[in-house]
């Protein structure tokens, strides 16, 4: 036994490398995911650009086809400009703004916010040079993917993709409707006549993705093998329609979702994801924030059944409905091995929302299994944001240049290659394969803040440039995620989310360095009270190569003057070897050799990790 104690920290170092999780710097992650959106501008880069490893790019977009098109964002890893993925990471971002602009401001990040926000706005506005044009792609998936390049070195075709009447997109107009609605909201006090330039162009697309009804990808089909829409266009529809309800306050707006709720969908999926693609979910949080607001009117019976699907989703994220989403073992939200991130993050910005919107209106969130209190869907939101910075199983940061352990060979052309400012020596085509796509040193250029695709179903990850799947950042990845951390990081702020937003003016703040913060040792109270009681306490710790070690034993007692017959206890954020209960599904059980407790003893069970203690508490017991 003395033999196998010692051994035990060298075998914990194999099973279980390096974890050691404290309280995360909301604050810095968000300072970081912004900066992100800037190593993704395309065009010319203004003077205060901070990613200072990038420069111009594309600066001919659209001009063989005699419209301006420079500026945008790159989506992702490669050097195409996609409208549909891009519009969408501006709504999500002006959603952001427009719900904790507030804990932006405090932080000093809402400029940068506001700056992100109208990189993409300006943009969709020469994009939509006419009311019933809207140009949706520039370059290439095919020709592009070819290629290893920089974007200042860009030799592939940069042909321009348009929709019009003949050639409709509803769902690429409908977005881009959404984005110019949301984004008017933020401007609306900084910058009013911008505000309302935005709020026009988002009138005319929303008008043309609804009298002109298409799939776009049945008119730009080169996009049908990057970002084909699988849901059609009908979400995209309802969705530009709460958007433009909110900025507008029409009443039009309001009577089309509550006309068309049920034919197109919104009343009627109950969905499992919300993304660049499926827009349900948000469309289903939104129309619920307007019953919730008492704004439904005659249409109320419609809204409601808005928000018994919205409420569905909620359900199926906290594994509380009836059909719940996949989590990896480490409690990971998993929709699919490629860009799973893209899910987690949106999905998280949904809980995060109709929280506070349920918070604010007073009441619960109605799942099968009962009531559930709101702050479950913030410490839902918490636990993925937390994941996805380091407390998960590999104890990896998923947000490059976020803690020490993070991603060093991303599947991006521009962090890839060296900087054109340290190296102008062009970069050819398929020299970019052979000379820096190959390497297996880590990037050139660190992309702070972005986030990659993640891990897979079992949080296993391979941090290999080829691995697209997992390596490889987008921007809509990122767009939600900033609104999570700018509410964790700040708090509720004190304000009812239920009142009419008013977004803050930016204003320069000069944000000093935070320490990082001490690892918490001290086990938290005990989370059960009752005739059962839990008393975590630490007993011990080592270090072991550097990594800090506890031991943790947990006594449970039964105070009551009857035997325990049965015990469940749910045991999360343990990240170690658990001996004296056994595990049972998603519980805990007895050991055993033992059937039952009788009244006034205790079962002590303990673990190992290198991260505080975990959270314990009685699920389930019969008393005899």
């Amino acid at each position: 036994m003395e033999k196998l104690i010692r051994m035990f920290p060298l075998l914990l170092l194999l099973l279980f490398p390096t974890f050691a999780f404290a309280g995360h710097d909301y604050g810095q992650a968000l300072s970081k995911s912004l900066l992100f959106f800037e190593a993704q501008r395309s065009g010319y880069l203004p003077h205060n650009q901070r990613v200072t490893w990038r420069a111009h790019s594309g600066l001919q977009d659209g001009k063989a086809s005699g419209v301006d098109l420079v500026g945008g964002y790159y989506d992702a890893g490669d050097n195409v400009k996609f409208g549909l993925p891009m519009a969408f990471t501006v709504t999500m971002m002006s959603w952001s703004i427009i719900e904790y602009g507030k804990q932006m401001a405090a932080s000093g990040e809402l400029g940068h916010a506001m700056e992100a926000v109208k990189w993409g706005t300006d943009y969709f506005i020469k994009a939509h040079p006419q009311p019933n044009v809207l140009y949706g792609e520039v370059g290439d998936g095919n020709t592009d993917h070819y290629c290893w390049q920089r974007p200042e070195d860009m030799t592939t075709d940069r042909h321009a993709y348009k929709i019009d009447p003949s050639n409709p997109g509803s769902d690429l107009a409908g977005e881009t409707a959404a984005a110019m609605a949301a984004a008017s909201i933020v401007f609306r006090r900084s910058n009013p006549a911008y505000a309302a330039e935005l709020l026009r162009h988002a009138y005319q697309l929303f008008d043309f993705a609804d009298k002109y009804r298409g799939k776009y990808d049945s008119s730009i089909t080169v996009a049908q093998k990057y970002y084909r829409s699988i849901s059609g266009y009908n979400d995209e529809l309802l969705w530009a329609a709460a958007w433009l309800y909110q900025a507008s306050n029409n009443q039009y707006y309001l009577d089309y979702l509550g006309r068309n709720g049920d034919s197109m969908g919104g009343t009627g999926w109950k969905m499992t994801e919300f993304g660049w693609d499926v827009k349900y979910a948000g469309v289903q949080t939104l129309v619920a924030k307007f019953l919730m607001q008492g704004k439904a009117g005659h249409h109320a019976p419609v809204f409601e059944r808005y928000q018994q699907k919205a409420e569905s989703f909620m359900c199926s994220c906290l594994g509380k409905g009836d059909r719940n989403v996949q989590k990896t073992p480490g409690g990971l939200i998993f929709r699919q091995r490629w860009n799973n991130m893209q899910f987690v993050t949106s999905a998280s910005f949904l809980a995060t929302v109709y929280s506070d919107y349920l918070a604010s209106s007073g009441r619960n969130l109605r799942c099968s299994s009962g009531n559930v209190p709101p702050a479950e869907l913030i410490s839902l939101a918490k636990s993925q944001v937390d994941y996805l910075l380091g407390d998960n199983p590999r104890a990896t940061s998923y947000m490059v240049g976020y803690g020490s352990n993070f991603p060093q060979r991303v599947h991006h052309r521009g962090s890839s290659i060296v900087s054109i400012k340290v190296n102008p020596s062009f970069v050819s085509c398929r020299g970019g394969y052979a000379t820096w796509f190959s390497s297996k040193r880590s990037d050139p250029n660190l992309l702070t803040g972005a986030l990659v695709g993640g891990p897979d179903a079992y949080d296993d990850f391979a941090d290999e440039r080829d691995n697209y799947e997992q390596t490889e950042p987008a921007t809509y990845n990122n767009a939600p995620l900033i609104g999570i951390l700018a509410r964790l990081g700040g708090g509720h702020g004190g304000y009812n989310q239920l009142l009419p937003v008013v977004v803050p003016a930016p204003k320069p703040v000069v944000t000093k360095p935070q320490p990082t913060p001490s690892p918490k040792t001290t086990p938290p109270p005990a989370s059960w009270s009752g005739p059962i009681s839990i008393e975590q306490k630490m007993t011990t710790s080592w270090i072991a190569h550097g990594i800090t070690y506890y031991r943790y034993s947990t006594v449970v007692t039964n105070k009551s003057n009857k035997s325990l017959n049965s015990l469940n206890l749910s045991i999360s954020k343990l990240y170690g070897p658990i001996w004296g209960v056994t595990k049972s599904g998603d519980s805990y059980t007895f050991p055993s050799w033992l059937s039952s407790l009788s009244a006034g003893k205790s079962l002590e069970f303990v673990y190992i990790h290198s991260a505080s203690a975990a959270d314990v508490s009685v699920t389930n017991y019969v008393l005899a």
